[in-house]
């Protein structure tokens, strides 16, 4: 029996999963081929991703790829302040995509409409389908706005004025849609307090880890020198939460921890390391990896892992893993919002200076391997994939049927 075809707009290509959105929005991807055709639409935004789009032929029908230059796409997006809408839209905006959306749609007959990230609801505008489900895993609109309350101007009204326009697509979106979801209870209700009437369609999807993967048994060899303690934070070090974080705790809390541990060496490990990330290896104790080939023997060897993001929206996947790689994690406050554990037990929790050397104290002592041991079985027990993914199928077909 033939599989019904379903349409996936996502704003960047789901394969490899090597970074947090793409870690979802590729077990969302499989998730979905198991019970529908799937057509894909998204974007390439770095020449090395191009290698991977005919791994996509193994869960897609037919796949379309449009190119996306970060800065063009910049430079493009200034025109929302002619336009008076979100600069976030036309970043994501490509007539090629959008003409092969419309003709795929007849094309296949597809009903379904599975979107990735809220930006690329745009795509869905005067297309006849049936059954649409919006994945905006966080409020972002929140995220620009938190951005505008620590920029300086004229950053800070670009911000905020994204912030509120965003707000209002995505409130837009969501009313139109079938069913929408969030990564986390907290992003949900943060969207609900200005759209408690969309509550009824609006759904908690977590994310989830691939433990088998990230299983302390796939640790492989250490590549740290010296005795330590090393302290590794992953993550895309392009990404300005990510930047923001890993400068923080370099200036802020590594030199109070090198006072009470001297060999301490604070390592920050992901791909494309901003210029100021860059900076930070110039100092004693801090390196930068940019890309590795697998990041998990960072994690599995690290002392303790740490996300110190003073802006976080959702679940982190990087906290997610090291939990399951069996790592004590001091998580800061924000990160570690809408986990399923409990702080002390499973992991640790802070967002002072004072609160982060005292937790990494903590991880340190004698109660970090069982810290560890506890984390990798609230993750086993919470957070896998398939059981979160399922809501999305349900709703797809549950809506169908009625």
């Amino acid at each position: 029996m033939s599989k019904p075809p379903l349409l996936y707009l996502v704003h960047r290509i789901p394969y490899p999963p090597n970074k947090g959105d793409k870690v979802r929005s590729f077990h969302l991807l499989k998730h979905l081929a198991e019970r529908f055709e799937v057509h894909l639409g998204t974007f390439v935004d770095h020449p090395d991703d191009w290698q991977h789009v005919p791994a996509l032929d193994r869960w897609c029908a037919s796949v379309r790829v449009a190119a996306l230059s970060p800065r063009l796409g910049r430079l493009r997006s200034l025109t929302g302040l002619l336009t008076g809408e979100a600069l976030t839209l036309p970043f994501y905006r490509d007539r090629g995509l959008a003409e092969w959306v419309r003709q795929t749609q007849r094309a296949c007959g597809i009903d379904r409409v599975v979107v990735f990230s809220g930006a690329m609801a745009q795509y869905l505008e005067d297309l006849p389908v049936t059954q649409t489900f919006i994945d905006f895993c966080d409020v972002d609109s929140a995220k620009w706005s938190t951005y505008g309350q620590s920029r300086p101007w004229p950053l800070s009204w670009l911000y905020r004025r994204e912030g509120r326009l965003l707000g209002q697509f995505e409130r837009q979106w969501a009313k139109r849609a079938d069913h929408t979801s969030f990564v986390t209870r907290a992003e949900t209700e943060l969207f609900l307090t200005a759209a408690p009437t969309l509550r009824d369609k609006t759904v908690v999807v977590e994310n989830g880890v691939d433990a088998e993967f990230f299983s302390p048994a796939n640790g492989g060899a250490s590549p740290f020198e010296g005795d330590g303690p090393h302290l590794v934070f992953s993550g895309a070090m392009d990404y300005w939460p990510n930047v923001d974080a890993a400068c923080w705790f370099a200036d802020e809390v590594l030199p109070q921890l090198r006072r009470r541990h001297p060999g301490a060496q604070f390592h920050v490990v992901g791909m494309n390391p901003a210029p100021s990330v860059l900076a930070l290896a110039k100092r004693d104790g801090v390196h930068v990896t940019g890309t590795v080939p697998d990041v998990r023997p960072y994690i599995h060897h690290a002392d303790v892992v740490v996300a110190p993001l003073r802006v976080a929206r959702g679940i982190q996947n990087k906290v997610l893993e090291a939990m399951a790689m069996g790592r004590p994690v001091v998580a800061s406050s924000a990160c570690a919002r809408g986990l399923r554990g409990t702080p002390g037990l499973t992991h640790e929790e802070a967002t002072s200076v004072d609160e982060y050397v005292a937790a990494v104290d903590r991880c340190l002592g004698e109660g970090g391997a069982s810290m560890g041991r506890r984390a990798r079985e609230a993750v086993l027990q919470a957070y896998a994939w398939p059981a979160h993914l399922g809501l999305v199928t349900q709703c797809l077909l549950t809506e169908v049927s009625a």
